[in-house]
Formats: structure tokens, sequence, C-alpha cells
């Protein structure tokens, strides 16, 4: 994260787009380079590092997996993937591949600048690191993942290993989606990815356990075809505002 103000790299191939986007965000004390392809979308992170990559997937020539795949490789850039919509495989695969986060097209202006913030925000956390005690909390919940204790009001709720592992890993990655595959992969083993029936039951129950209503949950939530969020932005019922703090 560069000291000056945050550089966006704005990757799309619709000039008006790119216009818009860059307006929006010059207007709020953003530095922004724009590239209608990716070869140029490349050779701007390279000359000039980005603070965050907006990366559209339906770019001419390189697409935008291939795009995300060369700047994996040697960048860790925070990169919020700009999607159509009818398009969950190919998403789903850039957040395999390394996105952080993603946004459907039409979006508007209020959910980009918030999925901004929240990339710049993690971004600064990595850099600063997050200290011997991180603590995300949710009104009275709680979640200590240096002890891999989850309280509320106080009270320790117990949860299973398997719910236990699940909520550890939404909240190493809090506001960002992690997709079913990831899920899968890190609790149950390498050689899972399609079992979502798995994470459906297990999401359920730890709703539940967590006082996060099943029917509209406010904590952990669906990205339909996707996988899972856990929100610390959101209002919870009754449950006042959310924080994170040292994550």
């Amino acid at each position: 994260m560069s000291a000056s103000l945050p550089r966006i790299l704005v990757v799309d191939d619709e000039a008006g787009i790119r216009r818009f986007v860059r307006a929006n965000l010059v207007a709020r004390g953003h530095e922004v380079d724009l590239a209608p392809d990716g070869e140029r979308a490349l050779e701007a992170a390279a000359l000039h590092p980005p603070d965050l990559v907006l990366l559209d997937l339906m770019l001419p020539g390189m697409d935008g997996l291939e795009v995300l795949r060369r700047l994996r490789a040697w960048s860790d850039v925070p990169i919020v993937v700009l999607s159509a919509r009818g398009e969950d495989q190919i998403k789903v695969q850039a957040l395999d591949g390394g996105a952080d986060d993603y946004l459907t097209k039409p979006f508007s202006m209020e959910e980009l600048l918030a999925r901004v913030r929240v990339s710049l925000r993690h971004s600064r956390r990595l850099a600063v690191g997050a200290g011997p005690n991180p603590v995300l909390r949710a009104g009275d919940l709680t979640i200590d993942l240096a002890r891999q204790q989850v309280l509320r009001a106080g009270e320790e709720i117990h949860l299973t290993p398997t719910e236990l592992a699940l909520l550890l890993y939404l909240a190493r990655h809090a506001d960002r989606v992690v997709t079913h595959t990831s899920l899968l992969q890190h609790v149950w083993g390498r050689g899972y990815g399609q079992e979502t029936q798995y994470l459906h039951v297990h999401i359920g129950n730890l709703r539940r356990k967590l006082g996060d209503d099943p029917s509209q949950p406010w904590l952990v939530i669906t990205e339909p075809g996707t996988g899972y969020r856990l929100l610390t932005t959101a209002q919870g019922s009754g449950e006042g505002s959310k924080s994170l703090d040292n994550l």
C-alpha cells in the first residue's frame, strides 16, 4: 500500500464504464489508471503498481482470468473482479484463482465504492500485520482467532470442530467471498470441492448457534452459486453494529 493517495487500476473494455468509475474514484481522493484490455493492464500494473485492481472478466484478446493469473504470479495486490450476470462459474474460477472479491454488472456506484473501501482496508491490515490477538466482534458476539474461541455476551459458544473450522476460515477472510471449493478443501481436505451439501448443513447449524437467523442471515451471508461471506459491516437483528479489531 502506497503512502500517498491509493492508486486504483480500472480494467474494462467499455470506455463509458472506465470514465464513469474513474470520475467517482478521483472525486473520492484516489489516483486512477485505466486499461481497455489485458495487455495494457499488465503494463500499467508493472509501470505504476496499484493498491487495488478492478478487473473486468470479459476482455478482448487476453481475458480477465488470464490477466488475474499473470498478476498473481508476481503481485498480491487486491483484485475485485467485475462480472456479468450468468457468469457464476467464471466468477468462481476467478475467486479460486486469487481474486479477493467480485461485483456483478450492472452495479451501483455506492456498492463499488463499498467494495473498494473493504479491499483497501484489508490490504492495509495485511501491510501492518494482524497483531498477536486478532479478534472479530459482531454485536455481542466475539470470535477470538488466536484462542479459537467464540463468545456471546462473555459466554462461550460450543461449536463442533467442523463448525469452528468453517467460522475461523470465514473470519480470516472477513468481508470477502470465500468459495464453496475453498471452504470444502480447507475444512474437509484437498479431495473435496463439489460436496456443497456438506456446507449447507454445517453453515445452517453454525448460524443457529451464533444467533444468525438462517432465513434472514446478517452475519454469514450466502453468495448464490459462489460461496459465503462473513459480513462485519451489516446491522444484526438487535445486535448493533459490527467492528473488526486487528484482523
